[in-house]
This record gives structure tokens, C-alpha cells and sequence, in this order.
């Protein structure tokens, strides 16, 4: 089965350090939640979120709804032949059950997530539908055992995402970053065999998702 990873996806609970922020107290009581249980969002907190590292990579967590709604919806994921995996900013992975439906309520998928941070897991009626580990892109790549990993960046080697797909094989791994603005980090980069730009601007990370699935789609199924 193919591989999809988002990684260093900007989503991830407000971390400790922000949580007495005035912005944070204020929209966790409009919530009625407690800021340990709620998605860190620069929407709501960008004044907690100014000068905190890697800023820029933070606080999107509709940004990687969109992503995942990107893969979820395709005909390739509906057949079964790719697998959608997401790595966090601050090295959680988020593993998805065979043919999970994602909310495509931006309010109903945070609502999933903050449960899963909160448990670990979210059980369907039959089957595990998300699970949480903590666990480092590497480790992630280990696990998953891929062919080859190929990456989609600004940074790398021009080609059109036709080309890209035609040295995809059902073992290979494609890496986009799920984040607003920034590149890879160096931990992402390294085990990344191949990386490739795929256009002369910088696409939005599930116009790449779809695009490149499409182009896969084509030529393997």
C-alpha cells in the first residue's frame, strides 16, 4: 500500500508554557474548556503564540484538516491502496484505521482530536478509528518500512507531478508538510531519499495531496 505522511503537521494541544496566557484563559472559558484540552489555534492565540519557536509551523490545525479531507476523499483512499499518517510539530504520530471518514466539519474534527490527544485512541463501533503515539518522523519511517521516501518541497529538484508519480511504486512513501509556511526540518529531510518541487509557486499542502494521489491514481489503478 502506498504511503502518504503530513509532516510536522501544525496540530498539537496548547503546550503548558501558554496556558495562563490571558488569550488562552479567555477562549477556554468561552468554550467551557480547559486550556490542557484545547487545540492550539492562532486564530484564538495568536497573541500567546508570538515568539514562541517555530511560529510559523504552529497553530494550523485547519490548515491539516483540509489536508487530511484531501486524502481521505480520493478514490485511492476509498479503494484501500494508501495509507494516511500524520506526524506532529512536536514528534506525535497519528496512525488512521482502514477507511476512517474524517469529519468535514473543521468544529466536529477538532472535537475528535482534542479526544485523542485527551485518550490515545478513538474507538469506532467495530474498529480502532485514530490512535496517538509519541514518536519521532524517523521512528515513524522505520515502522512503516517503505521502498523509497519521497518528498514534495519547494527545496527540491523541479519536476511536474506526472514525473513524480511515475517512479511511485504500492511501497513507496510520499512526505508534504502540513504547516503554513517553513521547510522541512533537518530530522525530515535526512531520511528522505528523493525531494522533488513540484511547480514554480508554493502550493497549499492539499492541493499537492490531491494532485499528486490523482497522478498515482491514474497511472497504477
Amino acid at each position: 500500500m502506498l504511503s502518504l505522511v503530513l509532516a510536522e503537521s501544525s496540530l498539537e494541544i496548547i503546550p503548558q508554557n501558554l496556558q495562563k496566557h490571558p488569550s488562552i484563559l479567555s477562549h477556554a472559558k468561552r468554550q467551557q474548556k480547559k486550556p490542557s484540552e484545547m487545540l492550539l489555534d492562532n486564530s484564538w492565540h495568536f497573541a500567546a503564540m508570538k515568539g514562541i519557536k517555530d511560529e510559523i509551523k504552529r497553530g494550523r490545525p485547519d490548515l491539516v484538516h483540509v489536508s487530511v479531507l484531501a486524502a481521505t476523499d480520493t478514490p485511492l483512499y476509498e479503494m484501500g491502496q494508501v495509507g494516511v499518517h500524520l506526524h506532529t510539530t512536536n514528534n506525535h504520530t497519528i496512525t488512521f484505521g482502514r477507511n476512517v471518514r474524517i469529519p468535514k466539519s473543521y468544529h466536529r474534527f477538532a472535537g475528535l482530536v482534542e479526544k485523542l490527544f485527551r485518550d490515545g485512541t478513538v474507538q469506532g463501533a467495530e474498529n480502532q478509528l485514530l490512535n496517538l503515539d509519541r514518536e519521532t518522523f524517523p521512528e515513524m519511517i522505520n515502522r512503516l518500512g517503505p521502498s523509497q521516501v519521497v518528498g514534495l518541497s519547494t527545496e527540491g529538484k523541479p519536476a511536474s507531478f506526472e514525473k513524480v508519480s511515475s517512479i511511485l511504486d504500492e511501497k513507496s512513501c510520499i512526505v508534504v508538510g502540513a504547516f503554513q509556511k517553513g521547510h522541512f526540518s533537518s530530522q525530515v529531510q535526512n531520511k528522505i531519499d528523493c525531494l522533488y518541487s513540484v511547480g514554480n509557486i508554493s502550493y497549499d499542502a492539499h492541493v499537492v495531496i490531491s494532485r499528486i494521489l490523482y497522478e498515482y491514481e491514474k497511472r497504477h489503478c
